[in-house]
């Protein structure tokens, strides 16, 4: 549901739309906001509290989410300071988001007195909003500690990861499965190099039983097992996306990229995992034996949270090579950008031609940020700028949309450098752009751009020396790898987010449901050997229900109306889907 610490998350664009069930909340209250006995309908069982004013003050504010907004508060009676997340019940569209609310306090409550599980403290819930008092994360985010290090190890990334699993491990002792690890939701308590590291979001966690199935697609990008989108899994998703982690933390990028989600998706599907790439030559064998048995596609195979904790490596953590991995890793971690170097570029020659009714717009919101009439803005200055014109964007975002418009490095935007991002954020870049765009870059009108054409194109961006730059756009872009970009691929990169550290924080239900659909429409995820797919999610193997692809799932008889969840969302296709 949303980071709760200090450090303010990208907000996820989770539209969960289309659901049966009304949402309750959605009214002012007083008016038609009671139920069937005419009482108030309430979220939390048992809250803290109705008002917490009574207690707490609310500060400035921390971070926002789909569904709320994180302050700090202070306690008012011993001046202790927490985070509060504020969820407004209006945004709690339907019985789907009111359920992750109540289920996520009751598992904080559950996994109470863990060193590294931030500790809920109070609950409150009136007419408007539900309120979730918690320990205050100053130390920031995971890859940002890192990232500040001059000297980083496999030694370093062995210490992390083991507080990772100590975490999943208890997390599955008292029946929970996280469903959404990922390096965001790891924050440091507070600024000390000793500090320790805290999971903070529950959200899309659920209670789990011994043997139990689940069919929901949820989690993030990059860090989904192949079983979620298979819709048949179970606790061991959150060893796999504790192996995502591991890989990232020993190279600085996922070890399955593709530049649209159903490119993610079929690379997890496949699950070939990449050692060749600088800098795993430097990596020990025990490290990459850990990644291996992580990311096993079949879950039965992977090691459990208590078995990567016997792995010699982490065993061994403190005698871990502390050699440092290069810069490499360091620049990947910190690579924050929106886009890549190649998409700025295609952005510019876009901007060039734009129309009269396009430029001006633009030209007129940088006349009202350019404060100073120096024909460029600095941080401050955007950052006022788009106040004024009622776009409100958190500090941590700003910086990374400064860094990734800030073409020429020099602290600023000019006027061209504006525009290009401007087309990007309001999304002008339209077909017959992109085929502009296309054929500036394919100058001997080959149909494609190849490895001297991305040069020359990043001539002015890229230093000459930098042949690695050029290399990893190529390898990033050209999908189907051979070893050209086509426009089919220039314009996936155009409509897709390029940075899976900022693409990792966007969930959706639906999205991942509808690709799921289509992974099943192209053959990706396959039938059982019998050619049968299977529904339902009951504890014995025996209770789960299967019928031929040609059959009809409502002819099924005992099949419960839990496993028939999303059916109608998949409408007249041929194949039922697997859950």
């Amino acid at each position: 549901m949303g980071n709760c610490c200090a450090t303010p998350s990208t907000p996820s664009r989770n539209d969960r739309k289309n659901k049966k069930k009304p949402n309750p909340f959605a009214g002012d209250y007083g008016v038609g906001n009671e139920n069937g006995s005419g009482n108030k309908l309430w979220v939390l069982k048992d809250p803290t509290g109705r008002d917490i004013s009574e207690q707490y003050d609310l500060g400035r504010e921390l971070g926002r989410g789909e569904f709320g907004i994180t302050y700090l508060c202070m306690d008012v009676s011993t001046g202790e300071k927490f985070a509060c997340k504020s969820i407004s019940k209006k945004k709690l569209r339907t019985s789907v988001d009111i359920d992750d609310v109540r289920r996520e306090v009751e598992i904080m409550k559950h996994l109470r007195n863990h060193q590294n599980i931030v500790s809920l403290k109070d609950t409150f819930e009136d007419e408007s909003a539900v309120h979730i008092v918690m320990e205050l994360c100053e130390g920031g985010e995971l890859f940002d500690r890192i990232v500040a290090r001059g000297h980083y190890t496999e030694r370093a990334a062995a210490a992390v990861m083991k507080t990772i699993v100590e975490v999943v491990q208890n997390c599955h002792e008292h029946g929970v499965m996280h469903r959404d690890l990922k390096p965001e939701n790891f924050l440091f308590a507070n600024k000390k190099e000793n500090s320790p590291l805290k999971a903070i979001d529950f959200g899309l966690s659920v209670f789990f039983k011994p043997g139990e199935r689940f069919n929901e697609i949820v989690g993030s990008p990059y860090y989904m097992a192949p079983e979620v989108l298979k819709r048949n899994y179970g606790p061991e998703v959150d060893v796999w996306s504790a192996g995502v982690v591991l890989y990232i933390l020993l190279c600085g990028v996922p070890p399955f990229w593709a530049e649209t989600e159903q490119g993610v998706a079929q690379a997890i599907i496949r699950s070939v995992i990449d050692f060749k790439r600088d800098p795993w030559p430097r990596v020990s064998d025990n490290a990459k034996d850990l990644v291996k048995k992580m990311l096993d596609p079949d879950p039965k195979r992977r090691l459990t949270a208590q078995e990567v904790l016997e792995h010699p490596w982490l065993q061994n953590a403190k005698k871990a090579p502390n050699v440092s991995l290069g810069e490499t890793v360091r620049a990947r971690l910190k690579q924050f950008s929106v886009m890549n170097k190649l998409k700025k570029r295609a952005l510019g020659v876009i901007a060039e031609h734009l129309s009269v009714e396009e430029v001006a717009g633009i030209k007129e919101a940088f006349d009202t940020i350019d404060i100073g009439k120096k024909g460029k803005v600095n941080l401050e200055e955007l950052r006022i700028g788009l106040l004024k014109l009622g776009q409100q964007i958190p500090d941590p975002d700003l910086q990374i949309l400064m860094d990734s418009a800030d073409v020429d490095g020099d602290g600023t935007l000019n006027y061209g450098e504006f525009v290009a991002v401007s087309v990007h954020l309001r999304r002008m870049a339209n077909d017959e752009h992109l085929h502009k765009a296309f054929a500036y870059f394919d100058q001997n009108r080959s149909g494609y751009i190849e490895i001297e054409e991305l040069r020359n194109a990043l001539n002015d961006e890229v230093d000459s020396s930098s042949e690695e730059v050029v290399s990893a756009i190529m390898h990033d872009v050209d999908t189907d790898k051979d070893g050209r970009i086509s426009y089919e691929e220039f314009a996936a990169m155009m409509k897709a987010g390029t940075d899976w550290r900022k693409a990792s924080r966007q969930y959706s239900r639906e999205r991942f449901n509808s690709l799921s659909l289509k992974l099943m429409r192209d053959g990706s995820l396959q039938l059982t050997n019998e050619g049968f797919v299977c529904f339902g999610s009951v504890a014995e193997e025996r209770k789960v229900k299967c019928w031929r692809e040609d059959a009809d799932p409502s002819s099924i008889s005992g099949l419960s109306t839990t496993g028939l969840q999303g059916w109608n969302d998949v409408g007249s296709l041929p194949k039922p889907i697997i859950v």
